[in-house]
């Protein structure tokens, strides 16, 4: 048998075990930033850190954080070899009960390929793909330790926006040295085309508030002269794009650079159809910017959404009254070039401007969790994971693509002095965030794979 062969045969041997123990994992409901899901959180740390333990780590800590801990584990052993971090995350999202079709959101269920449950996807399943793949690589290798020194930080706050991550990498730069981040919380292009992610979004969000009457007021009593905030909330949303699809914060696109051939070119390269698009993402339709393809709006282009909007009453019996609050949440996506800070400004700038004389207002923009766009530089890392998901996935290339969401990479980058590379096993119909999240079993074995290949890959490169 060939050693690609063994590989996939030990993974494939011990695919009901992986399964059983991310069912396990997934049914630590390790909520981010809810107080009532505190302990669960502290919880999730320790089964992450028993498990990796199990491996072979020598060295595990559990480290506290401003909504839930993170974990830390070392495994350097092997003198000259590179040093990688994995980054990943062990809290989920919040989950609405009643959506969820095929089964509860923390009780996991396996069903035609597929392990549904909230943190199945995102990211517990990419965290368990990395452990099979050491295994793997251990047991195919004969290696007493990973062929490259291996440290893992899996944070419990990247859903509520990493807030204690900056201090964590501040407290233990020692500790977290390494000569390359391998982050591993993005998704795939397609099962049978596994693109290489290059590079995320930045993140920045925002609440606003209209104020109108003092108080809620029956419409009957003072409708056609009292102030609508509602009415101008909705004025000032369709102000937010125009006809062409771009944004109008003043100065919003003066640091975005112009897409170059080359990226231009490996984003048309990725097989595209827009009937596949709209029927794995449930979209309906599709906007935007002209000018662009599709995936460049998605991955190189910046974007702004309104996430929520409020007013009156929108749930429960009607009181026929004028609400006296509307607000609504925004999430901008950022590229590389802009920064937060400034487009945070920009927001203000916009809003003072457009808000009418009879309302007042109430803007809060979330700076200390918002997240900077990053790009992975070229680096002999890159062509290392390349290989190995070639090998991992049994296709000829990978392709190249980027990432819609965000995520700390900046952060991480920026206070490791290391470059960042990304590989997860999510796809888009994997429902992140939303009711009945799932991930392909196949594609956690094909993860698990490209892992284990991953450290002889990096083992033999000059990083």
């Amino acid at each position: 048998m060939t050693a690609d062969g063994e590989l996939n045969a030990f993974l494939a041997a011990h695919l009901s075990e992986m399964l059983d123990g991310l069912k396990e994992w997934v049914r630590i409901p390790s909520v981010a930033a809810v107080p009532e899901r505190e302990h669960d959180l502290l919880r999730s740390a320790h089964w992450l850190a028993g498990e990796l333990r199990d491996v072979g780590f020598p060295t595990t800590r559990i480290w506290p954080g401003v909504y839930g801990p993170a974990v830390y584990a070392a495994w350097c052993e092997t003198p000259g070899a590179p040093t990688v971090l994995v980054y990943s995350h062990h809290d989920v999202r919040a989950v609405k009960d009643e959506n969820w079709d095929q089964t509860a959101p923390f009780e996991p269920v396996s069903r035609d390929g597929r392990l549904y449950g909230r943190g199945t996807s995102d990211a517990k399943g990419q965290v368990l793909a990395h452990l099979w793949g050491l295994r793997a690589h251990l047991a195919t290798t004969g290696r007493g330790a990973p062929a490259v020194n291996l440290k893992f930080l899996v944070e419990g706050e990247e859903e509520a926006g990493s807030p204690g991550l900056a201090r964590v990498l501040q407290d233990h730069a020692e500790e977290l040295v390494a000569d390359v981040v391998v982050f591993s919380d993005t998704l795939l292009w397609r099962a049978e085309h596994p693109g290489l992610c290059t590079g995320v979004r930045g993140m920045l969000s925002a609440r606003l508030e209209i104020h109108g009457p003092f108080t809620d007021i029956h419409s009957g009593a003072v409708s056609g002269v009292a102030p609508n905030p509602a009415l101008e909330l909705a004025r000032i949303i369709a102000q937010l794009y125009d006809d062409d699809g771009r944004i109008t914060l003043p100065g919003f696109y003066d640091r975005v650079e112009e897409i170059p051939e080359t990226r231009r070119a490996e984003l048309a390269a990725l097989p595209f159809d827009e009937g596949d698009w709209l029927a794995r993402t449930q979209t309906r339709s599709i906007g935007g910017e002209a000018g662009y393809t599709v995936l460049e709006r998605l991955w190189e282009r910046p974007a702004l959404e309104v996430v929520s909007l409020a007013a009156g009453d929108s749930a429960g019996v009607s009181r026929a009254v004028i609400p006296s609050v509307a607000a609504m949440d925004l999430s901008i996506r950022t590229v590389v070039g802009q920064r937060v800070h400034e487009v945070a400004d920009q927001l203000r700038t916009w809003v003072a401007e457009r808000v009418g004389d009879g309302f007042e207002y109430e803007l809060t923009v979330s700076t200390t969790t918002a997240q900077e766009a990053y790009r992975t530089p070229e680096h002999p890392a890159v062509e290392a994971l390349a290989r190995a998901m070639a090998a991992g996935f049994g296709v000829e290339e990978v392709g190249r693509m980027g990432n819609a969401g965000g995520g700390p990479a900046d952060l991480l980058a920026g206070s490791l002095d290391a470059p960042v590379v990304f590989f997860g096993t999510g796809l888009l119909e994997d429902n992140w965030h939303n009711s009945d999240e799932s991930v392909r079993t196949d594609l956690l074995l094909a993860g698990a794979a490209t892992l284990a290949h991953l450290w002889g890959e990096l083992s033999r490169t000059q990083l």
